[in-house]
């Protein structure tokens, strides 16, 4: 084998091997920009999910407000239960 043959043998080996690397690594950044997307989507899920809780929270603790104002009687104003017990038929 000749020192050109050794030599063009070694170019093309480089070629190829230059262009398996790249074809590899473009497939790897799309991945990557695949997981990136998918992440930021699961994200944008996370923060409206975190929205929807906090608008549940600040809607129990109305809520709770609200009955515990219906609960308690107004300032100034007493309440009284009367309770009336009738009997029919004989009594003994």
């Amino acid at each position: 084998m000749t020192s050109q043959a050794f030599r063009t043998l070694i170019v093309a080996s480089a070629a190829i091997a230059a262009l398996s690397v790249a074809a590899c690594s473009k497939k790897a950044d799309e991945s990557a920009n695949t997981a990136a997307a998918e992440a930021n989507t699961a994200a944008a899920a996370a923060d409206t999910a975190q929205n929807a809780a906090a608008t549940a929270a600040g809607a129990a603790a109305d809520a709770s407000a609200a009955a515990g104002n219906a609960a308690a009687p107004m300032e100034g104003n007493t309440t009284s239960t009367t309770t009336t017990t009738t009997t029919t038929g004989n009594a003994q």
